[in-house]
């Protein structure tokens, strides 16, 4: 396993922007950026051998900020959405930027994805840290947070997520990489087949809240305990997909133990012989499939524009608006904890 680092380019401030490029003893890469603490991009074989790109991104270090994708980036501090942008903690409510309809999202408009992290190389891992300030973005208390990244000669790479707080407020942290392994510039991935240990979803109401019910996905077209192909049912009227304008919905993993590492499910392309196998230690993972980037999205890596459905995104993270649903497993961090979640995102061909 090798570390490469390169400076990508610099922010009008000056600050320099940094890609790693991790590659291992198969030919496969993942390139990262300080950017968000993000993604870039992911090569490695089809079943003949072809090494391509596999995740959605842009050519320009600057596109990363601001989009509305947050294209393989690190969201927080609260991934997903809060109703209303209201939260009460500890008995205080808290205003939140309302930056998604009525809703607040992934932490609001200056969210981590959209902030530059330090970040380093130690040994074969590279290290992103961010220090969010007492108010940031409205939440109470400083926390200071680090993303890890690992990559190994068998295809594995894991993502662990780390953050602590001198007081009581809320963090639920993801990886928001998109996925498309025909390539990044094939088009849409309707035809990529989703597997997941989810005997459960959440349900939703029209404005893409929990409404607090766990549905039973059996027989719906959020069925996907055996491999179901993506485009077979993205325009059914069930639990608002239609609304949605595809799926974008959070699923339950079945005997989710806290801070126990489970299997999460497969992401798999039968046209490239390629698939990504998902482990993670949060309690579930919101299925996103890319229905909205072709409204503003940057110019591509392969010097296009992407199309709706070009990518899709497999969010492992807390339920959306747990902090307003004790009912839910609880996003909160106290002071002197240690939030610690990993994601694993296993390549094979």
């Amino acid at each position: 396993m090798t570390v490469e680092q390169h400076i990508w380019g610099a922010t009008p401030e000056g600050e320099v922007i940094v890609i790693y490029t991790m590659r291992n003893a198969l030919g496969s890469e993942v390139q990262l950026s300080n950017v968000g603490a993000g993604i870039v991009a992911v090569r490695f074989a089809d079943r003949e051998g072809n090494i391509d790109d596999v995740v959605l991104g842009y050519r320009s270090p600057m596109s990363y900020f601001g989009d509305g994708a947050c294209a393989g980036k690190t969201v927080g501090r609260v991934a997903n959405r809060i109703a209303g942008g209201r939260m009460t903690v500890e008995g205080k409510e808290y205003i939140l930027e309302v930056n998604n309809g009525v809703n607040h999202l992934h932490g609001g408009t200056k969210n981590f994805s959209n902030r530059l992290w330090e970040s380093s190389v130690e040994y074969d891992r590279v290290i992103f840290n961010l220090v969010s300030e007492d108010g940031d973005c409205g939440y109470p208390h400083e926390v200071t947070a680090q993303v890890v990244y690992d990559f190994d000669d068998d295809n594995n790479l894991e993502i662990t997520l780390l953050a602590k707080s001198d007081g009581t407020t809320p963090v639920c942290l993801t990886n928001h990489t998109y996925w498309n392994l025909s390539g990044e510039s094939s088009g849409e991935i309707f035809d990529h087949e989703l597997q997941l240990n989810c005997s459960k979803a959440l349900e939703m109401n029209s404005v893409q809240i929990p409404t607090g019910v766990l549905l039973d996905v059996e027989g719906t077209p959020q069925d996907f305990r055996t491999f179901r192909r993506l485009g077979d049912d993205i325009g059914s009227e069930f639990n608002h997909i239609r609304d949605f304008a595809g799926y974008d919905h959070f699923f339950v993993v079945d005997g989710w133990q806290r801070n126990i590492l489970g299997e999460v499910g497969t992401l798999r392309d039968k046209r490239s012989g390629r698939s990504v196998e998902i482990l993670s230690s949060q309690p579930g993972c919101m299925v996103y499939t890319g229905n909205w980037l072709s409204c503003g999205c940057p110019e591509t890596k392969s010097g296009g524009r992407y199309v709706n459905y070009a990518g899709v995104a497999i969010e492992c993270q807390g339920y959306p608006d747990a902090v307003n649903h004790p009912e839910f497993p609880s996003v909160l961090l106290h002071e002197g904890e240690l939030y610690c979640q990993k994601i694993v995102f296993r390549l094979r061909n």
